[in-house]
């Protein structure tokens, strides 16, 4: 399927969504009355109102429509808003049109634990947290082999350049520039190795984490907004063959937002 932000002047079906708080509402409403709204399944593109969260939602409800080339342009309405665009009601249409996209490629988390198998993507990171009192025993393996037979720890977490911002920067984690072919491999609050800081790995790598005794350290794993607890065994992978498309204005593209992250003190 060709995504309409390959086609110029694509963007005249709109499907507005917006988050629950009042104020994102209420510009819903204003926008739908002077731009109309159609269902996402017939848009040519996705505007969603609120914040990171939000758009991060919109992605995983949407993400049959999302895979096949359905662009998501965001509005921020929350508190952050790293990934979405500045509000603005005027002109919206040619604004749109003038976007320019950044194709993200999720990472898929595959996991084992007392509730079976399950899998989901996330645009940010997978995060591995401990759910007690009790430090996380966890070993990693990278592609097959060995690398840390035990970190003590809150937790870890592979991150995308997309979401190397986000948790992964609150864990002083490295800020990955859109386009890298990197991960970052993060811990949460280590104690043992104590120094360590983590790794940079190839997007190509696959990442495996055993939870050294479960019963007595239990640990949840988080794909973005899906958690499932009581975890023993994780791999995270990048899904290559997915591609998401986000749109923002000129001059304020997802790369350089991340690239400006480096440089604020």
């Amino acid at each position: 399927m060709t995504s309409p932000a390959d086609k110029p002047n694509a963007f005249s079906k709109i499907a507005f969504l917006a988050s629950s708080k009042t104020e994102a509402q209420n510009k819903l409403k204003y926008l739908i009355s002077r731009y109309g709204n159609h269902d996402a399944g017939d848009a040519d593109v996705i505007v969603a109102l609120g914040g990171d969260g939000f758009l991060l939602s919109t992605l995983h409800k949407h993400m049959p429509l999302v895979r096949r080339g359905l662009p998501i342009f965001g509005m921020n309405q929350g508190t952050i808003g790293f990934l979405m665009n500045e509000y603005n009601e005027e002109d919206l249409i040619t604004r749109l049109n003038k976007a320019k996209p950044s194709i993200i490629h999720p990472l898929c988390m595959s996991v084992e634990g007392i509730g079976g198998k399950f899998e989901a993507l996330a645009l940010n990171e997978v995060a591995l947290l401990r759910q007690t009192r009790q430090t996380a025993h966890i070993r990693i393996t990278i592609d097959g082999k060995a690398r840390l037979p035990r970190l003590i720890a809150d937790g870890i977490m592979v991150a995308t350049p997309a979401g190397s911002t986000a948790y992964n920067l609150s864990a002083h984690g490295p800020v990955i520039p859109l386009g890298a072919d990197i991960l970052a491999l993060t811990p949460i609050s280590a104690f043992r190795p104590r120094r360590w800081r983590g790794a940079l790995l190839p997007s190509s790598a696959v990442v495996e984490f055993d939870i050294i005794d479960p019963a007595k350290r239990p640990v949840s794993a988080t794909a973005d907004d899906k958690e499932i607890r009581g975890v023993t065994h994780v791999k995270v992978k990048n899904a290559l063959d997915i591609s998401m498309t986000l749109l923002f204005d000129e001059g304020r593209e997802l790369s350089e937002k991340i690239l400006t992250e480096q440089f604020i003190h």
